[in-house]
């Protein structure tokens, strides 16, 4: 209880400014400055440069201040526009029709909130979630934390080198075999790390130039397909599916799965720490967090349009479309691809490759290339604020300080060398099919960020004035609780159609472990937010001892 009570005796005495505590608040100590890291041994950080905010103080809202803080909600949004949300969006079209765009809106906007969240931790402390988890928990569970949150990255990079693969593929007309385009996402992701020695404003606009070419794309796609705008809406806003089953239901529990992903909290907590806010000023924090959200809205309402345009092309073209009707129409079109669609009455199942392979025959070559021009973009922009998040996080949870190329290769080579033996020894069915299994794999991962970023944006001890309030604990446990709950779901559905006894019993037994430490960390935010409000952290944890 010693640490305990300097830690309280720190908060009693630290002096304010402002309104707000100018001792880094509460115990948390910061983290070192660019400056020291790079001097210390040429640790090369996305912090090296911060933008600067300009001082418009009679203004209520303010243009110039907006376009200062664009720049971090981009870089997040992004993670809702990878290889395997597209996946999603398309399966989705194709399952379903336009009947789960409401899913996919509701999954959006409870992104929406959970970012919030990240970006008011990282404003507000001046430190992003993997660091304020390493100060704040004890070792197991900090070391815990930090293995999940690198499964779910390594997770998310092999579903953009298998994008990118694929993509290439499609572009070379099969010249640039599977294999090769995984080697090739190994050269180019770090051509466009070294983008950012050219100052931080031109990476942020690289990305911004990416999630055009998605937009311009895919845009292409739905003015080719001409969906219907009166389904397309009425599927957005009533939240119901007229004669929907399993399938179906699979598929909305996949689309939440998809769009909120565990490391996005923990990337977004960092990047906002790239503008020049002073964290001492109360009424520079108050502001900064309200411009976050707006641009944090912004992107994340264009990638809600992205992911629209694909669900309603194949929404509109495929859906009820059967194996033996996309065959016929690839005969006709003399597409060299007609056998990946049997000539059978079954229902036609689609994934990034056979995609753009439908669109082709359907819609002509041009819609093919364009397809996977933006699957192109899609899996490169993910892949490097993949990067970013595995720096964050490593330093973060550990305090170790890599160079960028030896985290990208050391995350790289874990993420390519499974990709790369399934990309040799079997076809590109098996390569898309691994988008299940690392589906699943982040959505396990899910309450290791969600909890975490609930818990500390809801101390007082931690975030002073900015702590959650009643109504964010509460609707903030009740999202998290039933975003938890629908990724279990999906996991369950996924074990149970592998009709393995031996998987069963194995994945028993990881259940149990899993449920464990999910409930350690939801006991700790009751302790905290609710038992002990007015205390720190750590009287949790000692009161938990």
């Amino acid at each position: 209880m010693t640490a305990d009570a300097n830690e309280k005796s720190s908060l009693k005495d630290s002096p304010q400014e402002n309104g707000v505590q100018t001792n880094q608040y509460s115990a948390i100590s910061p983290p070192a400055s660019p400056v020291d890291q790079e001097q210390d041994g040429g640790f090369s950080t996305y912090f090296e440069e911060k933008v600067p905010i300009p001082n418009d103080a009679n203004q209520a809202f303010s243009f110039r201040k907006l376009w200062a803080f664009t720049g971090p909600g981009f870089l997040m949004s992004i993670a809702y526009l990878d290889p395997g949300n597209i996946e999603s969006d398309l399966q989705s079209g194709a399952k379903a029709g336009f009947k789960l765009l409401w899913v996919l809106l509701g999954a959006t906007i409870i992104g929406l909130l959970l970012q919030r969240l990240a970006a008011r931790l990282g404003v507000v402390t001046g430190m992003h979630l993997a660091e304020v988890c390493n100060r704040q928990y004890p070792t197991v569970p900090r070391i815990i934390l930090w293995l999940m949150v690198e499964l779910a990255i390594i997770g998310s990079d092999m579903q953009e080198v298998i994008g990118c693969a694929i993509a290439l593929n499609l572009l070379s007309v099969g010249r640039i075999p599977l294999w090769a385009g995984v080697l090739i996402t190994i050269t180019d992701t770090f051509v466009f790390l070294f983008l950012d020695k050219y100052g931080l404003r031109k990476l942020e606009a690289f990305f911004g130039f990416l999630i055009t070419v998605m937009a311009i794309s895919f845009g292409y796609e739905y003015v080719l397909v001409k969906p219907d705008q009166g389904e397309l809406l009425k599927g957005m806003f009533v939240p119901y599916c007229a004669g929907c089953g399993p399938v179906q239901l699979v598929q909305a529990v996949g689309i939440v799965g998809a769009v909120i992903m565990p490391h996005n909290i923990y990337l977004h907590s960092a990047l906002v720490k790239s503008r020049d806010v002073d964290r001492k000023n109360k009424n520079d924090v108050k502001e900064a967090n309200k411009y976050f959200f707006i641009e944090s809205t912004i992107a994340l309402f264009i990638s809600f349009l992205i992911n629209v345009f694909v669900v309603a092309v194949f929404a509109q073209a495929f859906y009820n479309k059967t194996n033996m009707d996309v065959n016929a129409e690839c005969n006709m079109t003399g597409s060299p691809h007609t056998d990946l669609f049997p000539l059978n009455n079954a229902t036609l199942e689609v994934d990034i490759y056979k995609g753009g392979v439908v669109l082709g025959c359907f819609f002509g070559p041009a819609a093919l290339y364009i397809w996977a021009i933006g699957i192109l973009a899609a899996g490169q922009s993910s892949t490097m604020t993949g990067t970013y998040s595995g720096q964050f996080v490593m330093e973060g949870f550990l305090n170790l300080r890599w160079s960028r190329f030896a985290r990208v290769l050391l995350t790289r080579s874990i993420a390519i060398t499974p990709t790369l033996l399934v990309a040799i020894f079997q076809d590109v069915q098996h390569l898309t099919g691994m988008n299940d299994f690392l589906n699943v794999l982040q959505s396990l991962q899910l309450p290791f960020a969600l909890i975490p970023i609930l818990t500390f944006t809801s101390l007082t001890s931690i975030m002073n004035d900015f702590a959650n309030g009643l109504f964010w604990k509460i609707s903030g446990g009740i999202v998290i609780l039933a975003v938890c709950a629908i990724n279990m779901y999906f996991v369950v559905v996924y074990i149970t159609a592998l009709n393995s006894v031996l998987l069963y019993v194995f994945a028993a037994f990881l259940s149990i472990a899993y449920l464990c430490f999910v409930i350690y960390l939801v006991v700790l935010f009751t302790i905290c937010c609710c038992l002990l409000r007015h205390f720190t952290f750590l009287s949790a944890m000692m009161f938990l001892k």
